[in-house]
């Protein structure tokens, strides 16, 4: 295997404080054949400057880094995927950590099935003391697709390592003027329908959740993105997992359009008699989002 088979990939917006840990994270990489891409999602504090520190010194690893405007983390994605070449890729965030020897239980388990035609590698997160972010892996199960593994009762997030000519052959993260959010779910879960993922059940990344992240602001973020949401819920509704799922979703189409101001979401749908069924469902959970994010509704 050739140097640098892993670009590990860091989208990151106003994340000065938190990136030197990510940074720290790398460095103690106990295999250092890897590209760490950092995507500046239109930062306006001195993220630019730390990494043009960074970029100076001699750390084992090649740093890249590119600008641009701020527009949401799946388009600091789509800015990725076009500048990746490296065999495979994985995306540890800003306030994020690599686990220790990531990379060499990446190389190691890439060696086995790099011949097999799997999308990549699942493994798992755990939060900063170590502990795994919702179950663990089955004993004995060896492959996977994202959405299969929470069909089937898994819980918490995982981290993705995926084929980087894999990735590349889906659609882009779609934008929608006005809008910064569309779910990274949308590609991983076009990707299930072709492949499944070869499970390696260590951690590999170490997380912490900040206050103004996205898992912990999302009822506004169904408030300011309706037309991702919208979008999103579309593509979630045409894979169902369930009945119970579908309706979930249809419920939340509903919702969003509603923000959107969407006249002809039922005729849009690819389940229309389930969305008329969920409409009255879908005004209340609207009204929830409203209320509780001390919105007026217009």
């Amino acid at each position: 295997m050739s140097k640098d088979f892993l670009t590990v990939f860091t989208p990151a917006y106003n994340r000065a404080k938190t990136l030197p840990r990510t940074y720290e994270s790398l460095k103690k990489q106990s295999c250092k054949e890897f590209i760490w891409l950092i995507v500046d999602d239109g930062s306006q504090d001195n993220t630019r400057e730390l990494v043009q520190e960074w970029q100076k010194k001699e750390n084992g690893f090649r740093i890249e880094y590119l600008y641009k405007e701020n527009g949401g983390m799946h388009t600091a994605h789509n800015t990725a995927y076009e500048h990746i070449h490296t065999e495979l890729n994985i995306c540890i965030d800003s306030d994020d950590c690599l686990a220790d020897d990531a990379v060499q239980k990446i190389k190691d388990k890439w060696k086995e099935i790099k011949d097999k035609d799997y999308a990549g590698i699942i493994g798992l997160d755990a939060d900063l003391t170590g502990k795994v972010i919702g179950k663990r892996f089955p004993e004995g199960l060896k492959e996977t697709t994202l959405t299969g593994y929470y069909a089937a009762g898994g819980s918490g997030d995982k981290k993705l390592v995926y084929r980087t000519e894999v990735i590349q052959k889906y659609p882009k993260y779609p934008e929608f003027p006005d809008e910064k959010y569309v779910g990274l779910n949308y590609l991983y879960l076009l990707i299930d329908q072709d492949y499944t993922l070869s499970v390696l059940n260590e951690v590999l990344c170490n997380v912490e959740y900040q206050p103004d992240g996205s898992s912990g602001t999302m009822l506004q973020q169904y408030r300011k993105n309706p037309k991702g949401f919208a979008f999103l819920r579309r593509i979630y509704m045409e894979y169902p997992t369930s009945r119970k799922r579908l309706f979930k979703d249809c419920i939340h189409y509903v919702s969003s359009c509603i923000f959107a101001k969407e006249r002809h979401f039922v005729s849009k749908s690819p389940r229309k008699g389930w969305t008329i069924l969920a409409i009255p469902f879908g005004l209340m959970l609207n009204a929830y989002i409203v209320i509780k994010t001390n919105f007026k509704i217009k």
